[in-house]
């Protein structure tokens, strides 16, 4: 999860995150070289009192800073629309699950195992225990399969919502009416901490998600657990 010292983008707990991650950390490459660039051209044509006439009227520098920013986007666009691919990309899903957003809670169904339906409520202030996060924790978490990979149908019961948890880089919105579709891969086992990513109204802020990513063995338990609530 996040910190106040958080400067980077969490620990990724999905191989498209990663993919993500890298794809930012090459365009940050990139953009770093153009400001030291730019800012070096602009430094020599003050200091040279706009007398630099190789700049100024110079058909050799204008073919270069018209071919470099080409290059540059290619170096930019190439990567980042096979990923763009790979994020839409649906595979078999092993476990299905239905999200509903409300005003201002989460419901979750998996239809897949006796129909296991319940409501997912952000815990108030006062009832947290020491061990739970404040505005984050909820009273009823999604738990998941890891090395599996998992579908996730989202909509909504009044308003637009927004699904998201930014370790496994999904971010999906909630539309009433309509059935969105997201898929995603972990790698992992941990909890994974979203909230609603979309204006929905007075207690938007109030809504986390919070998602455990456990054994196929142990989901198995957790499932059954649930069949018998």
């Amino acid at each position: 999860m996040a910190t106040w010292k958080t400067l980077t983008t969490q620990d990724s707990a999905s191989p498209l995150m990663e993919q993500l991650t890298f794809l930012h950390d090459h365009t940050l490459m990139i953009l770093l070289m153009i400001t030291v660039l730019v800012g070096y051209l602009m430094g020599s044509l003050f200091l040279n009192k706009f007398n630099y006439r190789y700049l100024l009227e110079g058909q050799t520098i204008e073919f270069i800073w018209t071919v470099l920013p080409a290059v540059t986007l290619i170096f930019i666009a190439l990567p980042s629309l096979r990923l763009l691919y790979l994020l839409d990309e649906v595979n078999n899903p092993v476990v299905t699950i239905k999200t509903i957003g409300h005003q201002w809670y989460w419901s979750y169904e998996y239809t897949d195992f006796s129909n296991i339906e319940f409501d997912s409520y952000m815990i108030p202030t006062n009832e947290l225990k020491p061990y739970e996060f404040r505005l984050l924790d909820v009273d009823n978490r999604i738990a998941v399969p890891y090395n599996s990979q998992i579908r996730m149908l989202v909509t909504a019961a009044d308003v637009l919502h927004s699904w998201t948890i930014p370790a496994i880089s999904v971010k999906i919105d909630a539309t009433p009416g309509r059935l969105n579709q997201v898929s995603f891969f972990l790698n992992r086992a941990g909890i994974f901490f979203g909230q609603c990513s979309e204006i929905c109204g007075a207690n938007h802020s109030f809504m986390p998600i919070v998602m455990e990513s456990i054994s196929p063995n142990y989901f198995i338990k957790w499932i059954s657990l649930m069949s018998e609530v």
